[in-house]
């Protein structure tokens, strides 16, 4: 599975390395309602470069059921921007064995394999609802990890109020929404939607609600981005917070695999 993250990611490499971004100005922001705008000058993008991709390590912890015991994880990712996608390996470890995973989000097409110790196939996701749950983690990621994204004209916005936006954002034929929620000082501290499926072997999935709340921010190479959070289904019995996330690298328009 790494050898198939790095090649992955070294087509997207080569795909973009002659590119050049330009910078990001005030009126790239014009078309954006008030609260995103306030968040992405709280970040810190404008005067910046464009983006298109990221690296990113984050730490934490994850689980399968709510009866589970955590599993601690280490995952690196790069996102591309020119082409939507999104190449994501995690490691986990329960009891001292370990169990990898790969989602691989490109071309509107997504998958996720997940194997313990390396042989036994626990999760051999793909289909229409992986390929839309993971253009729902696309926006999410942008939303979260990558602000500047969001001058994206594939995305459209709604206002619902001062401090609450519904997002659209549209790949080829995958379309998929959710609701963004700010505080008074402009911080991204939520964000909902309703197209993302659970899944936890691949065959059997189901729609509930999910959420990422955001609990702190960090500048990271100057922009000031979410570092901690949680990602939650909400079942109709009760809340399922199945991930917890802290920010450990991030780099922006990368060149070369590290």
């Amino acid at each position: 599975m790494k050898k198939t993250y790095n090649k992955e990611v070294n087509a997207g490499l080569n795909r973009i390395r002659s590119a050049e971004p330009g910078l990001i100005r005030e009126s790239d922001l014009q078309h954006l309602p008030p609260v995103v705008r306030k968040y992405l000058n709280n970040a810190g993008v404008v005067g910046r470069e464009k983006l298109f991709n990221f690296k990113v390590r984050l730490d934490g912890k994850i689980r399968s059921r709510p009866e589970d015991s955590w599993m601690s994880l280490k995952s690196e990712q790069y996102n591309f921007f020119d082409q939507p996608t999104r190449i994501f390996y995690i490691k986990a470890f329960k009891m001292g064995i370990p169990a990898t995973g790969i989602h691989v989000y490109k071309e509107e097409k997504a998958i996720m394999l997940i194997k313990l110790a390396g042989l036994f196939t626990i999760s051999d996701a793909k289909g229409p609802e992986m390929d839309q749950a993971e253009t729902v983690t696309v926006l999410n990621d942008m939303c979260l990890l990558a602000p500047a994204t969001l001058i994206d004209k594939n995305i459209l916005w709604e206002i619902i109020d001062p401090l609450t936006v519904k997002a659209l954002f549209t790949n080829g034929k995958l379309s998929v929404s959710a609701t963004l929620f700010f505080n008074d000082n402009g911080d991204l501290v939520n964000f909902i939607s309703n197209d993302r499926f659970e899944t936890t072997d691949g065959k059997t999935y189901k729609n509930y609600p999910w959420s990422t709340p955001i609990k702190e921010y960090k500048v990271i190479n100057g922009i000031r981005v979410g570092s901690s959070a949680s990602a939650i289904y909400h079942r109709p019995d009760s809340d399922f917070c199945y991930a917890e996330f802290v920010l450990k690298e991030i780099e922006y328009n990368c060149r070369v695999l590290k």
